[in-house]
């Protein structure tokens, strides 16, 4: 019998200021899901702030629990952001708003940007 293999899924979200994309990666054990924007990203805790920091990303952190984990994007909704690096602040990100406040702040800049570089 072989291993299954891990499960993905990517499916589109609608809030108040647009749309984004949703994702969710599972593995034996693991697991990590984001909102991905055209202006940045609101993800879990695997995501490095740090390094996203260093090249000018907008990205908001939000943390699970081994009782409560991240596991689908709508769980991003109600977790509270716990890190974020420059650009997202610069976009109005605060640590301790909620995952979906974050969103839409993404999706109002992503209303001021080209969107994605091509």
């Amino acid at each position: 019998m072989s291993d299954p293999l891990p499960r993905t899924i990517s499916r589109p979200l609608q809030f108040t200021n647009g749309c984004a994309i949703g994702i969710s990666n599972r593995w034996h054990q693991g697991q990590y899901c984001s909102i991905l924007t055209a202006a940045g990203i609101v993800g879990c805790g695997i995501y490095d702030v740090k390094t996203a920091g260093e090249f000018s990303q907008a990205l908001a952190i939000a943390k699970g629990t081994p009782e409560k984990p991240l596991v689908d994007p709508e769980d991003l909704f109600d977790a509270a952001i716990v890190d974020a690096t420059p650009r997202a602040r610069e976009l109005g990100i605060e640590i301790g708003m909620n995952g979906r406040e974050a969103v839409e702040l993404l999706l109002k800049a992503s209303k001021t940007t080209d969107g994605p570089d091509k």
